[in-house]
This record gives structure tokens, sequence and C-alpha cells, in this order.
């Protein structure tokens, strides 16, 4: 029997914009992610790589389709049971880290726990497992304009990965780390799959992309290729050099 997938997407298209001056980000795109899968997504500039993300995870609405997580229907959640959705079940990580300056790294990464009810000690105690995983338990004191730019990183991809998510959404997560470190982190984000949990890449590196189970490309806001399972880094760079 198939299992229902953790994400789908069904027919999503997002439209900004009205008339003449619409913009069309997704049109019609279906994809499904399943537990224990990591799914990779790649294309130029534009594609609408960010934006489907963004649906992925309840930041943004689709003008049309369904975006399904867990079996909800995210369009029809009220702002509270997304809200909900988000702590319990979503890990984001941004491009743009969005650490909360006024908190430690530890304190960062443990805040979702916190909202939703655990105890700090034992929010805290879960989120030094966390950055443990990423590899810098040292810095759970310090505070983000403490931390180089990786650092960051790292403190927002334990924040992602903490607790028991169910579908971890991550946007170049390696953007702002060094090879090596970039590989570390791409490490976790497959054990998390491995363990059962669903992951949605962006990325434009074609060697972090053969991490994944499958890739799928963007062009235009459609999908126009996805590779077989798993895909390897040569045929990874032909099918981008096609799209």
């Amino acid at each position: 029997m198939t299992t229902s997938p953790i994400l789908l997407l069904d027919n999503v298209s997002r439209v900004h914009g009205h008339d003449e001056t619409a913009v069309r980000a997704l049109d019609g795109v279906t994809l499904e992610v399943h537990a224990g899968e990591l799914v990779a997504v790649m294309g130029p500039s534009g594609s609408g790589k960010s934006t489907l993300l963004n649906l992925a995870g309840g930041l943004d609405q689709p003008t049309s389709g369904r975006v399904v997580v867990e079996g909800s229907d995210v369009g029809a959640m009220s702002l509270r049971d997304l809200a909900a959705l988000r702590r319990r079940s979503l890990g984001f990580v941004f491009q743009d880290f969005n650490l909360i300056p006024s908190l430690t790294a530890a304190e960062n990464v443990a805040l979702p726990l916190e909202l939703d009810g655990l105890r700090v000690g034992k929010a805290l105690r879960i989120a030094l497992d966390s950055l443990e995983a990423v590899g810098i338990a040292e810095l759970a004191d310090r505070y983000p304009e403490h931390m180089s730019g990786g650092q960051q990183q790292r403190v927002a991809i334990a924040r992602a990965l903490v607790g028991n998510r169910r579908l971890v959404l991550a946007d170049e997560p390696t953007g702002a780390l060094d090879s090596q470190t970039g590989e570390a982190v791409l490490r976790v984000l497959r054990a998390r799959c491995d363990a059962g949990a669903g992951g949605l890449l962006v990325t434009h590196e074609a060697r972090h992309a053969a991490w994944a189970d499958r890739v799928v490309f963007l062009r235009d806001g459609v999908i126009v290729d996805t590779t077989g399972t798993p895909p390897s880094a040569e045929s990874l760079l032909d099918s981008a050099a096609a799209v």
C-alpha cells in the first residue's frame, strides 16, 4: 500500500500582481515528498525555487492548487493551526538565517520547543543535542553577533532540525559554509531523512543535490525534468546544463 506523502503540492500556481503586471512564479507544479526521502530542487535564478519552498512551508499561499502537509491542507488552516504546524512539523532553513539577535545559539534553537509548551530546561537540553549534531555545541552561549556567517547558518540548521520535525525545508543551507562544513551539514540533513523525515533542498550545487534521492529541475515556474534515484553529480551537471 502506498503511503501518503509528507508534502504534496497539487497543481500549484502562484501569480504575483494582476493583469499586465502579473508574474507567474509557479505554474501548475505537482510534487510529492515522502517520509525518508530527500528531494533537491535545482534551476536558474528566478525559476521559482524559493517560491516553491515558501508555499511548502505555509509562508505564502498558492493562487491555485493545494499544498498539503501531513494530510492537512495548508490553505484551509487557521493562522493558529498553521503556526502550530510550523512549530511541530516544519523546519525551515532560510538563506538569511533569521536568528533572534537577543538570544544565544541554544536559546534560538530551543525557542520553537518552548513556544510549543516544553519546559525551558528540557527545551535547552534538546537544543544542545541539535547543536552537537551540527558540530557547534561549544557555541551554545554565544549570541549571533559574535558568530561568523557559517556558524550562524549552522545554528539555523540546528533550529530547523530540533525536536521531531517531519518536514525540513532548506533554501541553500550550505551557502555560507566552507565545503567541509557544508558536507557535514548535508550529512546531518540526510541522516534526518533516513530516520523518517521528508526533506526539500534548494541548491545550485550538483555535488550537494547528489545527496538527494531525486532532483527536480525548475524553469520559469515549471518542472521540466526529474532525475532517477539516486542521482550522480555527473548526471545532475548534464541535466542542469540541459535546463
